[in-house]
Order: structure tokens, then sequence, then C-alpha cells
């Protein structure tokens, strides 16, 4: 099999998103996304259930295939080679609602698994680089322990270091807090932003409107498997321009 086929980031953005189509079955899920994400820039996706926003940043890692248009994210178009989907992948972290961190392991072991097995870094060096980030999330006392001995926000800050270990250009959360009890969803939150301010490329959906409005650099609504509008936070919250907009946002911010 050949190397994957790099071309170099333009001015294009880091990712780059023509015309992408899906459907499961009869049902059109993505309809005609045109996204461009510049290196660094922080975006917030959000909008009804069903509007198509974990689908959209899932197609980006190909955890969900597109039938239409084009996927290039850091230089490599998303096609089936495998070659182009792993490189892909590993430039690309991922934090999904539910932690999915393997309860057999210790903390440690979960993070240093993908460096060790994918990357092919040496124990110590997967080691070292994994302590780095549980001290970057604010948990290195936890290494040792089972991921069923920590509370549900300690454990999606640990999702966030191990996918952080992989050293990724671009992170993707597909509603990171949606799954966490009230009091445990700032510390998580906290995390994202200290994330945001070292200039991590960020794709996020989320309703937590108040990190969007803090942290986005753009925020996108998406409706029916569109994108509806986008536009920087104070735009978007201030002056929505689509009545589908202004109800959603009159809907959720009370």
């Amino acid at each position: 099999m050949s190397e994957a086929i790099k071309q170099p980031v333009g001015p294009e953005g880091i990712i780059q998103m023509q015309g992408v189509n899906k459907w499961y079955g009869q049902f059109h899920v993505l309809k005609d996304i045109n996204l461009n994400v510049r290196q660094g820039e922080r975006i917030v996706l959000c909008g009804p259930s069903g509007s198509g926003k974990s689908t959209t940043i899932r197609c980006l890692n190909r955890l969900e295939e597109h039938q239409q248009g084009r996927i290039v994210v850091d230089g490599v178009e998303l096609t089936n080679d495998l070659k182009q989907i792993e490189a892909i992948r590993r430039e690309v972290g991922m934090v999904f609602q539910h932690f999915n961190l393997f309860p057999h392991l210790t903390i440690l072991q979960n993070c240093t698994l993908a460096p060790m097995w994918v990357r092919k870094m040496p124990k110590r060096k997967a080691e070292e680089i994994a302590m780095h980030y549980l001290e970057r999330v604010r948990i290195p006392e936890q290494a040792h322990k089972f991921p069923g001995q920590l509370s549900g926000g300690q454990q999606q800050r640990v999702a966030i270091a191990r996918a952080l270990c992989m050293k990724p250009k671009i992170m993707l959360f597909d509603e990171p807090t949606s799954a966490l009890d009230p009091e445990m969803v700032k510390e998580v939150l906290d995390t994202m932003v200290s994330l945001a301010e070292d200039g991590m490329t960020m794709l996020c959906v989320t309703h937590e409107m108040g990190f969007a409005r803090t942290v986005a650099n753009r925020v996108i609504f998406m409706d029916k498997g569109e994108i509806v509008e986008q536009a920087a936070p104070d735009d978007f919250f201030d002056r929505p321009q689509n009545e589908r907009t202004q109800l959603f946002l009159s809907q959720i911010l009370h």
C-alpha cells in the first residue's frame, strides 16, 4: 500500500469540507455541507437533535462515511484508502459524550496504549507524555487508579488527556458534557478553555452556549442536515439573521 498522499495546507484551511452529502438509507442526513476551518480556529456546532452536527464531525475521521463531496484534513483527502484514513486519524483527537475508557486498564495505561501501538512510542516516553497531559488536565494523582474509581468529570478529563497523548493537530468534541452531572460540567469546560488558549484547532458539538460565546471564533447553527447560519459569537447570539436560528436561540437561552 502506498503512503498517504499529503498536499500542502493552503489558505483553504486545515479542514475542508466541500459539497459533502450523506444518507442513512433514504434519510438525507447531511445536505451539501461546505466548511473551511483554519489552523487554530475554534468552531462550535449547535442545533436541535438530529440536525447533523455529530455526523458532520464524525465524517472528519471516517467514523461516518460521506457519500458525496470532498473532505481534506491537514492536507490529506479522505478516501476509501486505509492509509489516508489512518494518516488523518493520527492527527485528529476525539472526545465523545461517553468516556470510552478501558475499564480494566489504569488511567496511565489508557493514555499510553495508542501512542505505543499507533505511534510506536517506547513505553517510558509514552508514560512521560501521559503524565504531562494528566497534569495538564489536573489529575496526575489518578494515574494508577482505574476508570471506575473516578467521577464522571474526572473520566472525561482523562479522555481529553488520552486524546492529547497522540499529539493531534485537531481536537473534535462530540457533546463532551452532556452525560455529566451539572456540577461536573465546569471542570471539563475549563479544561477545554485551557486547550483553546493554547491554540488547539477545535470543533465542538455542544449545547453549552456560554462556552460557545467565550471560546469559539465561529458558531455554526445546523438544522435538518444543513448549515443554516454561521458567525462570530457576538453576531451569532446578539444579531442572528435566520428565523430558524432565532427560534433555536429563544428556546435554549433562558
